[in-house]
């Protein structure tokens, strides 16, 4: 079996098409530039903080969604 696994541009691209956003768009809604959106949907750079919460909040996601987090995280025993 073989697992594609998305990074986050194609994830945020996915996203947006699906929702007939041009980047524009979406960068006026989330307050980033065209420019911003363009660079984080071909990975050229990484999201920070305020973008990936901006982006989760504007299309009800998680950010383990754009994180590729596993399901079952554990707890270590000891902090």
């Amino acid at each position: 079996m073989v697992i594609i696994m998305l990074t986050f541009g194609q994830k945020l691209k996915n996203l947006r098409e699906y929702c007939n956003l041009t980047q524009s768009a979406l960068g006026e809604k989330i307050k980033l530039t065209q420019r911003k959106i363009s660079y984080l949907e071909n990975d050229t750079c990484e999201p920070a903080i305020d973008d990936i919460k901006a982006i989760c909040t504007f299309f009800g996601v998680s950010a383990d969604y754009f994180l590729t987090l596993p399901k079952n995280l554990k707890y270590p025993d000891k902090l």
